[in-house]
């Protein structure tokens, strides 16, 4: 078990409302191919995409999986900033209004610019669900730290997840962090430049195909922990060789030029402390059981 200073924590509650689908006024989105498209994005209830679908190759550009919500219109405003600041990936979100009131799920991330928080709940309380309808976070996990990694800078991550995720210690005072892949600052795009990483998401451009083939990214799934090698996200995003950080992604990929695949910063490193070791099944629905598995057919008895 990693020491961490988990007793220092403070829970405490923030609220916002499942928030209204948004498109560009006249519907289209121009990709970086020239080509204007008209596709679902941000915002709403997405029922049919979870963390542990796919997120590549959709009909879609930045659509955000499972519920998302923000505190009131302005998404600049104080209250939906301390939404974003104070929600970690992991904490636990209640439905506190409409037909699925008490119905619990859990957070999945958040997306920059339109500064929503993410929720992932079963699709049958989403259902129940409508836009409005309001969600109540224990917030939990601002101010984390890990004890014995004092060069690692945790961020957006709830200690009950930390202690799922399977990082472990290894020689040499580093720390091995199961991800899903492994992809280069060289393809990262928009959200480089932040001052924060404590909310918003930077996104994987997937422009290059060869880099994509390279690095497996073709089957990026929503909810995947990644490394990004030669970034640090301490204090913003800047290219630094050497560097790792992690994160988890949050929203689909995009035809927009510098868009693709958002990712919420959970770990930070500038001197390579942190080692990515390729796990298959580092996503955030395997990692938390949030997808159920179907029931296995019983076998027909033999006569």
């Amino acid at each position: 078990m990693l020491k961490t200073n988990e007793d220092k924590l403070i829970k405490i509650a923030v609220i916002g409302e499942v928030s209204q689908p948004m498109l560009m006024p006249l519907g289209y989105n121009i990709g970086a191919d020239g080509v204007a498209r008209t596709v679902p994005g941000v915002g709403g209830i997405t029922y049919n995409k979870r963390v542990g679908d796919p997120c590549v190759d959709l009909a879609a550009d930045h659509v955000e999986p499972g519920v998302s919500m923000r505190k009131g219109d302005d998404p600049g405003h104080r209250s939906n900033a301390a939404l974003n600041f104070l929600a970690c990936v992991g904490n636990t979100a209640m439905v506190v209004s409409g037909d699925a009131k008490g119905k619990k799920g859990v957070v999945t991330g958040m997306h920059g610019g339109v500064e929503h928080v993410l929720v992932d709940f079963s699709e049958a309380v989403m259902e129940k669900m409508c836009i409005g309808d309001k969600i109540q976070i224990r917030a939990y996990g601002m101010g984390l730290e890990l004890s014995d990694f004092p060069r690692v800078k945790v961020m957006n991550c709830d200690p009950g997840l930390l202690s799922k995720w399977k990082i472990k210690a290894v020689a040499g005072e580093r720390l091995e962090v199961p991800v899903a892949k492994i992809v280069p600052a060289k393809v990262m795009g928009s959200g480089l430049g932040s001052v924060t990483c404590h909310k918003g998401d930077y996104d994987i451009q997937m422009f290059d195909e060869d880099t994509v083939k390279e690095f497996g990214l073709e089957s990026l799934r929503f909810g995947d922990f990644v490394a990004i090698t030669d970034a640090d996200h301490t204090y913003g995003r800047i290219y630094k060789k050497g560097a790792v950080s992690v994160g988890i992604v949050v929203h689909s990929a995009s035809d927009e030029a510098g868009h693709g695949p958002g990712v919420t910063t959970l770990l930070a490193s500038p001197d390579g402390v942190l080692v990515p070791r390729i796990d298959p099944g580092a996503n955030l629905a395997d990692i938390l059981g949030l997808r159920k598995k179907p029931a296995k057919k019983k076998s027909a008895p033999k006569k």
